[in-house]
């Protein structure tokens, strides 16, 4: 088995965890949504008893989900991988550039949420690196199909592309529309124009 399809199992079995039954499965994925958004204001570190009054259940039916912290911190993110890879379905009509770019501004989303968990899963993990390999083959035919198209610049792997996000997501902005102003100028210098410009310099 390759390195690849290893990492791809890691992620499937946190993903099949989710519950059969439709009554369970809503009690888990409104715990999902709410332990996102408590560790999205709290850090890692929040208070399982609000996350679960805000899904709306009991602390039991948090633990028979999520026997550890762990495992829950383990699901959101798998979670939030999925859905960010699901998103670049919904862009295939998209135009080259326009996909590529929503699709970033939902990784920053994304970001925000490995920021909250890192402290707690380690970076290198099996679960990190099933995820990491999901978004890279997610978001890397994004890049290609826009460079493909003249309009992102050849010379940015996607490796650079991520990095570079990853570092202006993690940054503490005072508001939402400076940090979307930082990444606009930061998507400027990734398009195909600038790239002419910097060699013609």
């Amino acid at each position: 088995m390759t390195r690849v399809m290893a990492d791809a199992d890691v992620s499937g079995e946190v993903f099949a965890r989710r519950p059969k039954r439709a009554d369970a499965r809503r009690n888990y994925d409104a715990l999902i949504a709410a332990a996102r958004e408590v560790f999205g204001e709290h850090g890692a570190g929040a208070s399982l008893e609000e996350i679960a009054r805000r899904a709306g259940v009991g602390i039991g039916t948090l633990y028979r989900n999520f026997p550890q912290r762990r495992d829950l911190f383990e699901a959101v993110y798998v979670e939030e991988v999925r859905a960010l890879s699901a998103s670049a379905d919904d862009l295939a009509d998209e135009p080259p550039w326009d996909a590529l770019v929503a699709w970033l501004h939902r990784f920053v989303a994304y970001v925000a949420t490995k920021r909250a968990l890192a402290e707690e899963l380690v970076h290198d993990s099996e679960v990190f690196r099933s995820c990491r390999t999901e978004i890279y083959a997610t978001g890397e035919p994004l890049l290609r199909r826009a460079q493909a198209a003249g309009e992102a610049r050849p010379d940015a792997g996607f490796d650079d592309v991520i990095r570079l996000i990853s570092g202006l997501a993690a940054y503490q902005f005072p508001d939402p529309a400076q940090r979307d102003r930082v990444l606009a100028i930061a998507l400027d210098g990734l398009r195909a124009s600038a790239g002419a410009e910097s060699t013609r310099a």
